[in-house]
């Protein structure tokens, strides 16, 4: 397994495996509970590992002389923060039934926590049995050799609202969760993070399209964080949450706040200046600064520079292209 994995024992590991594997109606033999082949699988693909990483650093490229000295500073912070590994631990501590109209289920509470770190860096979602099925369903689809013998906890005809079976589920999706981050291919999915963040962001920006930005602010600060955790190796990922967040800060009169969330999306692209939040950042950027008494020649000076590159083109104010986010 490769050194970027879960820091959990191989034992830990297996004994997961195990308890999925017992919960499930399928079987493994013998051997194939002692070296399950989702750990076989990643240790095929280890040579490949420092290639992958290579590939990961690459998302922020080299810096270039047109970077002022405040900018080389930034980038160089970021970087050095891509180089720490950020371990996730996944808890699945209660459960509530839902019953909605004609359907009942069962949602469950996730805890993702970061080792080391005080439980105000906690991020809490839901969860019912059908999200994870149909993240098992997709990962299924894209890590065919990974997920071979990782099994899935089954519906039953009936029960399924039994404290027996809620409280075996819980263990199981623990287990799963936690096998599923142990493998380095998985965790930087999208389909994996989408799992983890998707539902968050779908209502946040609903909530932005509708014009309740002090809700959509809400939502998207409690999970920017842990989108920023799952997408370590590609800051630029999480640009368009930054930028969502400008612009309810900016709608609800907190200038200062827009221009700080603004700079942290902007040090993100300073070597992605073709990112399609780029210009209107900018554009963003200077008449915050104009506002807030703060210098504004040097947005100027980027996006003069930029326009004097390129063709004219139809460009999008920032809050245009936040709308457009997660329509369903």
């Amino acid at each position: 397994m490769d050194q970027d994995s879960y820091p959990t024992a191989e034992r830990e590991l297996l004994e997961a495996v195990s308890r999925i594997t017992t919960f499930s109606t399928t079987r493994l033999s013998d051997k194939e509970q002692n070296q399950p082949q989702a750990e076989i699988s990643c240790q095929e693909r280890k040579e490949n590992t420092e290639k992958d990483d290579l590939k990961d650093s690459s998302a922020s490229l080299s810096p270039n002389s047109s970077m002022t000295t405040k900018e080389l500073q930034e980038y160089w912070r970021n970087e050095k923060r891509q180089c720490k590994q950020v371990k996730l631990v996944f808890e699945i501590p209660s459960t509530r039934i839902v019953e909605h109209h004609l359907s009942k289920y069962v949602m469950y509470k996730i805890i993702i926590l970061q080792t080391g770190s005080f439980d105000s860096n906690k991020s809490v979602i839901e969860r019912r049995y059908s999200d994870f099925e149909k993240l098992h369903r997709n990962l299924l689809e894209e890590f065919s050799e990974e997920m071979e013998d990782v099994t899935f906890p089954k519906k039953t005809l009936t029960g399924n609202f039994t404290e027996e079976i809620i409280n075996e589920r819980k263990l199981a999706f623990k287990d799963y969760l936690r096998l599923l981050y142990s493998m380095k291919y998985i965790r930087r999915s999208k389909k994996f993070i989408d799992f983890l963040t998707r539902p968050e962001l779908q209502e946040a920006y609903g909530c932005l399209r509708g014009g309740q930005y002090t809700k959509a602010l809400e939502i998207l600060l409690e999970v920017i964080d842990l989108q920023a955790r799952l997408t370590r190796g590609n800051p630029v990922s999480i640009v368009p949450t930054l930028c969502a967040i400008v612009v309810c800060h900016k709608d609800l009169e907190n200038p200062a706040s827009a221009f700080e969330y603004g700079e942290k999306a902007l040090s993100h692209l300073c070597m992605h200046t073709s990112h399609r939040y780029y210009i209107p950042l900018l554009e963003t950027m200077i008449t915050l600064a104009y506002e807030l008494g703060k210098d504004f020649l040097s947005f100027q000076e980027k996006l003069e520079e930029w326009k004097a590159k390129k063709d004219p083109i139809r460009i999008f104010t920032l809050k245009e292209l936040a709308v457009r986010e997660y329509v369903q």
